[in-house]
């Protein structure tokens, strides 16, 4: 029974980190590509509804937003690495590295979201939400990397549970736009406005409690 158990525990976590690196994957090529490819104007052209709005934003926003999406992007592209037990065991060069580059690309991303919370499409509540989920992101990967420099792997993983959890605000967001646009008649501006704080903070809590449950040994 006991081995049956841990069979199952193993597959759910093989699972559940397939569909976090998936769909990381996902967003992470489709959001920022187009800023990448295309200028915020041309974006606005096409009736993009965030484009719209940055592209009337003054050229610190504009470029603010490119360097978000492109940043934060590349963060939720390899953050789903960091959190394969195989890959710290077997290879902790690589760890290591991709940890360094994760960290950069949360500190630029990070910053430019700071930047952009104050000219948010959500407005007061987008200013709110999001400024205090880019100040949540930079803080605890500043936490994460100051608990590793110290040798304190298990408060370094933890903090770095969090993160993630912050990071995958990027695919949390769309997901539930996906829900809410078509319970607001399509109209994008207002399920958009219960993002700020959505995107996110359930991320958080499932994060806290997942940490709650997993066993000491996980972070030695």
């Amino acid at each position: 029974m006991t081995t049956t158990l841990a069979v199952g525990a193993r597959r759910a976590r093989t699972v559940g980190l397939a569909w976090l690196a998936l769909s990381a994957l996902a967003i992470a090529v489709f959001a920022p590509l187009r800023y990448l490819l295309h200028s915020v104007p041309d974006l606005a052209a096409t009736g993009e509804e965030v484009a719209t709005h940055y592209a009337a934003q003054p050229g610190w926003a504009r470029t603010a937003l490119v360097l978000h999406a492109g940043a934060a992007g590349l963060a939720l592209l390899i953050s789903p690495v960091q959190l394969s037990a195989r890959v710290r065991a077997r290879a902790p060069r690589l760890h290591r590295v991709v940890g360094r580059v994760t960290l950069v690309a949360i500190a630029v991303g990070g910053l430019a979201g700071l930047a952009l919370s104050t000219v948010s499409l959500a407005g007061s509540v987008g200013t709110a939400g999001f400024g205090t989920l880019a100040v949540a992101w930079l803080s605890c990967a500043g936490l994460g990397l100051r608990a590793i420099l110290r040798g304190d792997v298990a408060a370094h993983r933890r903090w770095m549970i969090r993160t993630f959890a912050l990071t995958y605000a990027g695919v949390t967001l769309r997901l539930w736009l996906i829900v809410l646009i078509p319970l607001f008649g399509g109209d994008f501006l207002q399920a958009y406005l219960l993002t700020p704080f959505l995107s996110w903070v359930p991320n958080l809590v499932v994060a806290e409690l997942l940490l709650r449950r997993l066993p000491s040994t996980v972070f030695a």
